[in-house]
């Protein structure tokens, strides 16, 4: 895909400042207009992007329309149902040495924005920020992954013909087009994607003082206790590491389970896999593809080659398609790749504890990660939720929190800063402002030198 120009970012960055000044995109009508051209444009190409979705990832229909569009579609619905209220200004208490003045916030959108997204979910992850910033009123350059291009040309056309590219617009290209864009100056940049990127999109962002969103990943523990429900916990971590193979941000990363049933659960693990691809996972179009030979290489590198480490239990793979079968490696070295290293991919590494306190402390000494799963008795899984920090967690379950709009999703720490969906969403692209109306009929005397009623308002106020 061929790299958009720098004089043309530069020109999208003007022309969208521009735009903004004219105050067109702050009129609320305007906002849900432009909601329901998105929604309206996303039924259109819908079909388009299946198909684009398979030729990049071999995802099928039914998992593209579960965690992307139907996803993205809920957003669009419940900013319609509730924008008015949440750009409502709002009246506030205004304490007694500020009277007869009144107290309120005012909603007003950052600007002109910025949205970074990844490859794994690439309609998701790049439309749901939109959402947001239509709805508080900004404009929006878009930069979709190089690596899945026949989605990036779907989501370019779709919004080339939904929108005005003063208005909302999109670029492409590889990480050269990330720094030429880093370069412009925006009010908000949203950027999901790896921690180290995270690190140059933060510095770059810190030479204009630009706020970021940024929404990163990690390695995500999943903990199971001896009393946990076996064939539950097998069934919900199989699901959600076999969900896009693996390349999610808040997949399990890594088991640390009770040694007294790790046999146990790798046995109904690999049952609960084939339960849900097939005897043959290669066969079924339910299975989704690496990314790319460079993914491919990295992942197979962790089963066998110099980052092996531990007992591997499956591991097939075929290059020429970049199929690598969902992979259990038993008790890897703590500081080896697999690891150390987000795995991005279908390879579950299963290491045991003796008691829950020592996993706990396994976890708390690593970087704080984008979410924590935990499998056993609910009184267990609170105080391990109290006793850990993730940028979200589900105990008896996997990948669920990020589907209720009503809850954040957001990391912490390493994993990232910032929180959207829902009303959040809205939130994190508008600046909350704070307005003092005071009348001009009366003026009290208190506040002006030189103080001759301090004594008796300090008094009035202790």
């Amino acid at each position: 895909m061929t790299n958009t120009p720098t004089e043309r970012i530069q020109e999208l960055n003007r022309l969208q400042r521009e735009y903004y000044a004219t105050g067109a995109t702050r009129d609320l009508v305007f906002r849900k207009e432009m909601l329901r051209k998105l929604l309206a444009a996303i039924k259109q190409w819908e079909k388009p992007l299946y198909e684009a979705l398979w030729i990049d990832l071999h995802k099928s229909e039914p998992e593209a329309f579960l965690t992307e569009v139907s996803l993205v579609t809920g957003e669009i619905r419940n900013h319609l149902a509730h924008l008015s209220r949440w750009a409502r200004t709002r009246c506030k208490p205004t304490p007694m040495q500020m009277l007869p003045s009144r107290s309120r916030i005012v909603t007003e959108p950052l600007g002109s924005t910025l949205i970074i997204a990844p490859w794994n979910y690439p309609f998701q992850l790049l439309l749901n920020p939109l959402v947001g910033a239509i709805s508080a009123g900004c404009t929006a350059v878009l930069k979709p992954s190089p690596y899945v291009p026949n989605v990036s040309r779907v989501i370019e056309e779709m919004i080339g013909g939904t929108f005005d590219e003063r208005y909302i617009a999109v670029v492409q290209g590889n990480r050269e087009v990330n720094t030429q864009l880093l370069a412009q100056r925006w009010d908000l940049i949203f950027f999901t994607g790896s921690p180290a990127l995270g690190h140059l999109v933060m510095e770059a962002a810190a030479k204009f003082l630009t706020p970021v969103v940024l929404e990163l990943g990690g390695k995500s523990p999943c903990i199971i206790t001896a009393d946990a429900d076996l064939k539950l916990a097998a069934r919900r971590l199989a699901w959600g590491k076999a969900l896009n193979a693996g390349q999610t941000c808040i997949a399990p990363d890594y088991v640390l389970i009770d040694q007294k049933i790790r046999d146990a659960f790798v046995e109904e693990y690999f049952h609960q896999v084939r339960s849900l691809l097939g005897s043959n996972p290669q066969e079924t179009e339910h299975f989704v593809r690496l990314v790319s030979d460079k993914a491919f290489a990295r992942v197979a590198s962790y089963i066998s080659g110099p980052a092996a480490s531990g007992t591997v239990r499956g591991g097939r793979t075929d290059a020429a398609t970049r199929y690598i079968e969902p992979t259990v490696i038993l008790d890897p070295a703590p500081d080896s790749a697999v690891m150390t290293t987000e795995i991005f991919g279908p390879v579950l590494p299963v290491c045991c504890y003796d008691s829950l306190d020592d996993a706990v402390f396994f976890v708390n000494g690593r970087e704080k990660p984008l979410a924590l799963y935990f499998f056993g008795k609910l009184s267990d899984g609170k105080a391990v939720v109290r006793r850990t920090s993730s940028g979200g967690a589900c105990i008896n379950d996997t990948i669920m929190h990020i589907v209720n709009e009503k809850v954040p999703f957001g990391g912490v720490g390493n994993s990232g800063m910032g929180r959207y969906h829902g009303k959040l969403s809205f939130d994190a692209f508008t600046h909350e402002r704070a307005v003092i109306i005071t009348p001009r009929h009366l003026d009290l005397p208190f506040r002006y030198m030189p103080y001759k009623l301090y004594k008796l308002f300090r008094l009035i106020l202790k």
